[in-house]
């Protein structure tokens, strides 16, 4: 225990050295970032940072080479926030926020036209009554149409499925961030209670097929492998799932879907809560053509793409890192036409008050090759 002592002692002794050093290198890396500011370069050179980490490497030595990267990773990571802060005190990202804030209304508005996908039923509807104490709901065939009826002004808000607890994300709905441009206004988690529905005078034993909604078939495998006898179609919406077998007629046919299903196609429940868990959620956002930020914000969602080399993620999770703020959710997905290349989408708890909060932004659409906020916004249950 005494050796231990010592060698504690003599680690506190390195560190305090090592604090040092590191303050007097924060202060050349402002230096720094004076000159690139005068020359109006950017901040991150990727071959000086390259030629730094073989350098620390070489110099570290065998067995402590890999260590060094990592480490130098982290330090240059901080070091650009630290020449952000000074070289951005007020970027287009960060107007952009702060005349949302300005401008959008103190409360969520109750009434307004919403845009779904489905029809009359559809869990996104539900969402959307949830969301809105009044909407009048229009409803789409896809998602594509949903998107496209924010953007061309027929409805001012839609409302789209993002994640289950279950069945993950809804990755179609990702790839329209990609290609499209709206703003996240708020988000909701709907839980989801899936119903087997048939016309009366059906009986379990009787159907030979079901029609559902990928999602849902997904939510509710273990039922269906059980029943794996029964032939499953699926369907562009749960409710119109339900509707599809109200008009067949057939006693033959099921549907899974909600609850709220049943009373408005006039079915009956062959089983209830077939979905694999109870604690079974969607997760909903609700879509706007023009950024609005209301109070209470504390949820932020961009998308963005980073230059196709060793390292590149690791810079941006470092940025996020250096300034405290929390990543909540990560997702990827293949860009279109190009091999194994990604656009990343994340989810930061980080409030729209904090100057941390436009420091990461300022970053990203700085150094990274495409950068898209996505909104900022609260989520409600």
């Amino acid at each position: 225990m005494e050796d231990l002592s010592k060698t504690r002692e003599k680690i506190n002794a390195i560190d305090n050295k090592i604090i040092d050093l590191w303050k007097e290198r924060m202060d050349a890396a402002l230096e720094v970032a004076k000159y690139k500011k005068k020359n109006n370069l950017p901040v991150l050179d990727s071959q000086r940072e390259k030629e730094l980490l073989d350098r620390v490497a070489e110099r570290a030595g065998e067995g402590l080479d890999t260590y060094a990267r990592a480490l130098y990773n982290t330090v240059m990571g901080v070091s650009r926030s630290y020449q952000h802060k000074y070289l951005y005190s007020g970027g287009e990202i960060s107007e952009k926020i702060k005349s949302a804030l300005e401008n959008t209304q103190q409360l969520f508005p109750q009434k307004a036209i919403v845009a779904c996908q489905g029809v009359e039923g559809a869990y996104s509807g539900l969402a959307a009554e949830k969301i809105f104490k009044y909407p009048n709901v229009s409803y789409f065939k896809s998602w594509y149409d949903v998107v496209n009826a924010v953007e061309q002004g027929l409805c001012r808000y839609g409302v789209l499925p993002i994640e289950n607890s279950t069945a993950g994300s809804v990755n179609g709905v990702y790839d329209l961030m990609a290609e499209h441009n709206f703003y996240i206004v708020r988000s909701i988690r709907l839980k989801i209670n899936h119903c087997l529905l048939a016309n009366r005078g059906t009986s379990l034993e009787n159907i030979k097929e079901i029609y559902s909604h990928e999602q849902a078939i997904n939510q509710c495998s273990e039922f269906l492998r059980l029943h794996s006898d029964i032939k499953v179609n699926v369907c562009e919406n749960t409710a119109v799932a339900a509707k599809k077998v109200m008009e067949s007629g057939r006693t033959d046919v099921a549907a899974i879907s909600s609850e709220n299903c049943r009373e408005l196609y006039n079915l009956c429940v062959i089983s209830d809560s077939v979905q694999n868990k109870n604690n079974n959620y969607t997760r909903f956002i609700c879509i706007s053509k023009e950024a609005e930020i209301y109070p209470g914000a504390d949820k932020t969602s961009v998308v963005l793409t980073l230059p196709h080399r060793p390292g590149a993620l690791y810079q941006v999770l470092a940025g996020f890192y250096a300034l405290g703020i929390n990543i909540i959710k990560l997702e990827s997905r293949p860009i279109q036409n190009k091999d194994f290349e990604f656009m990343f989408y994340f989810d930061v708890a980080a409030s729209v008050y904090d100057e941390a909060f436009y420091e990461i932004l300022e970053q990203l659409s700085d150094e990274c090759e495409y950068f898209h906020y996505l909104g900022s916004y609260s989520e409600v249950m």
